[in-house]
């Protein structure tokens, strides 16, 4: 059985006076890929961001409730430098990728420099083992000097994923990361995945119900800002327990 590295209990959220939220209870398991489903606007996001407290940043947000990660709740203290210590230990993937104008190999390096003070070849060598792990190096070993913005949109959202992971994060939130690519792109990113859910517990936002049912191994489906369904994926899209999801699944909704 897995062990639960997230454990959300009763959280609401609002933006000024619009509550985005509502009543949240979820355990998000360690060393596994948890998806979130639904319908534009239903809160997955605003979750997915409450998660590394990147909503502390927008004007009018507040949240009550507790999520706790490890144990330790990402709330209780309000100290900058806890909450960024927070944001080392939780990387983040965004929808459209955005590497820095610059070379490849400083694209990836920049987490790392700007946190500790390393020798450059120390830098160099974590940027290659990074590539390497999610099997991206040999593609461009030879452009880690060339500018990131020639890359293609799927190598540019992998290699923003290898940057996530320079500072050794033990979750990875990713907010629809291949909807901006193509099936071949896409494919990759899932197998990516895949592959890192060994090493990291990910959890990430989809609108591809088909993607959340090749890769998650949990799944759950918000709808109006509550949390409808939530287990193990082959039984919420097998078996769906509420209508809500049945029709949203089949494609009536």
């Amino acid at each position: 059985m897995c062990k639960n590295i997230i454990s959300i209990k009763g959280l609401n959220t609002w933006y000024g006076e619009k509550q985005a939220l509502e009543d949240i209870c979820l355990d998000i398991p360690e060393n596994s890929i948890t998806a979130f489903i639904g319908p534009s606007g239903c809160g997955k996001t605003t979750l997915l961001r409450s998660l590394n407290r990147l909503n502390d940043l927008i004007p009018g947000f507040r949240l009550s409730g507790k999520i706790s990660i490890s144990g330790k709740d990402i709330y209780a203290d309000n100290d900058p430098v806890s909450v960024r210590e927070l944001r080392k230990r939780i990387g983040m993937v965004f929808q459209h990728p955005n590497p820095l104008p610059d070379t490849i190999l400083k694209n990836l390096i920049l987490p790392l420099s700007e946190h500790y003070h390393m020798s450059k070849t120390t830098l160099r060598d974590k940027a290659v083992e990074k590539l390497k792990l999610i099997g991206f190096y040999e593609e461009i070993s030879d452009k880690l000097n060339k500018s990131a913005l020639l890359l293609s949109g799927g190598q540019q959202q992998r290699l923003c994923i290898a940057r996530a992971l320079m500072l050794e994060p033990g979750i990875v939130l990713f907010d629809e990361p291949c909807s901006a690519l193509d099936p071949i792109s896409t494919s990759r990113i899932e197998d990516v995945l895949q592959e890192l859910k060994q090493y990291y517990s990910i959890v990430m936002v989809t609108h591809n119900l088909e993607q959340a049912r090749r890769i998650a191994d949990h799944t759950a489906f918000f709808y109006l800002g509550k949390l409808i369904e939530s287990g193990p994926t082959l039984k919420l899209f097998s078996i769906p327990e509420t209508e809500l999801l049945r029709n949203y699944v089949t494609g009536r909704m």
